[in-house]
């Protein structure tokens, strides 16, 4: 289906092809076949080590196994730029069709978390403007971003380009480069620390307690098969976005998760006791950089916060492998609270009109997202919200499955 190769140092014959890249001029493309896309493999994936923020996201192999999964109903308008023959630039793009118009987001729809514009590191920041206007002229009526950091290079846009930004996810941060041990102390009281310890007592009196990290493909398949029971039994009668539970999801999963193995991104923590897992961690590491992607427990053993020992775990190992920082990507879960040093939150991105609907619509819907967005600072409407939160959330859930390969952060 297609191969993910590891990103390795510049060789010599790299060096000169580096060389000539200064030389050369920029050749601009669109790349609307999956067999163009593939093709693009390392270099992509040196644009999004590059990035200030990187996102496993972006990732090659995730955006080829997402394109091949979800992208049905779907057209690829990446826009890339070239020096010679090296990937320079990029704006990883699909248009859709939603209520008669055409929508242009993010590879990746609803999962594109840090999605960006991608540029090599000694490119002119003039490089987005141009791939921004290309994508512009493209056929789509206007752009519904999802996933930008804030701050982030689409941010610079002015004129007809600007961008509507709309906070959507919290996104909490922890700065680890103190290591595990001293960063959990300094985010903990001696309370909560002796109350983790109660837990893992706990757990422990149960049977054999086992902490298993997966790396190599032979270790993460049936990892992530023991991810899907117990995420099922997680949200069990309940909605859910999470792409674990359904037919197409698991696929996705089991092919994405082969691809990220074997540019080693990707790992897999089971909490066991007497060799049954009971408690399921999936996280990311990326330039120094985890990101927990998945966390379920299996319900029975709730009582006992195995899902809470089993992500501290999966901290600590992330830690000891070099992690220095923890992107959370989701919501604002107490776990995360304690364990953060504050928020660099997501956001939506509205806006690149193509049309004169395209217009209309983009003026409309950020009027009404402002005035959502002020309501929500009412302290009268969060209780009314607050209230009313479980149906709000549930609607949501449905309303995010029925996007292009929409999927929420473990936690949402």
């Amino acid at each position: 289906m297609g191969n993910y190769p590891f990103v390795t140092p510049l060789s010599e014959k790299a060096a000169v092809v580096e060389a000539t890249r200064e030389r050369a001029p920029l050749r601009f493309e669109t790349i609307d076949s999956e067999e163009a896309f593939a093709r693009l493999g390392e270099g992509w994936d040196a644009l999004v080590r590059a990035m200030p923020r990187p996102s496993p996201f972006l990732l090659h192999c995730w955006l080829l196994e997402w394109w091949r999964h979800y992208g049905d109903g779907c057209r690829l308008a990446v826009e890339v730029a070239f020096r010679g023959t090296a990937l320079v630039g990029a704006l990883p793009l699909i248009t859709y069709r939603r209520r008669g118009l055409r929508v242009a987001t993010f590879v990746g729809a609803g999962q594109s978390a840090l999605a960006d514009v991608l540029i090599a590191r000694d490119e002119r920041p003039d490089l987005v403007e141009a791939l921004v206007e290309r994508s512009s002229s493209s056929d789509h009526d206007f752009a519904e971003l999802y996933g930008l950091p804030e701050g982030c290079r689409l941010a610079t846009m002015n004129g007809p380009r600007k961008l509507h930004f709309f906070q959507r996810v919290p996104a909490p941060v922890l700065d680890l480069r103190a290591g595990w041990e001293a960063t959990y102390r300094a985010k903990t009281t001696s309370r909560k620390r002796a109350h983790h310890r109660h837990r893992r007592r706990q757990l422990a009196a149960l049977g054999r307690f086992e902490i298993e990290r997966s790396a190599t493909p032979g270790e993460l398949e049936p990892a992530l098969e023991e991810g899907f029971r117990l995420h099922e039994l997680r949200w069990r009668n309940r909605p859910d976005g999470s792409g674990l539970v359904t037919a197409t999801g698991k696929r996705f999963n089991r092919a994405v998760v082969r691809a990220l193995a074997q540019i080693d991104t990707t790992r897999i923590v089971l909490l066991k006791i007497d060799g049954r897992p009971i408690a399921f961690s999936w996280y990311f590491l990326l330039e120094g950089r985890t990101f927990l992607h998945r966390l379920a427990f299996d319900p029975a053993f709730g009582r006992y916060s195995p899902g809470l020992v089993n992500a501290l775990d999966s901290l600590e190992l992330a830690a000891e492998e070099g992690a220095t920082r923890v992107e959370y990507l989701g919501g604002a879960e107490r776990y995360k609270l304690e364990l953060s040093d504050g928020f660099e939150p997501l956001c939506l991105g509205l806006g690149l009109p193509g049309t004169v609907a395209g217009r209309s619509v983009v003026a409309a819907r950020a009027r009404w997202l402002a005035l959502r967005a002020r309501a929500k600072r009412s302290e009268l409407v969060q209780k009314i919200y607050y209230q009313a939160a479980p149906a709000c959330r549930s609607m949501a859930r449905t309303r995010d499955v029925l996007r292009p390969g929409g999927v929420r952060r473990s936690g949402d």
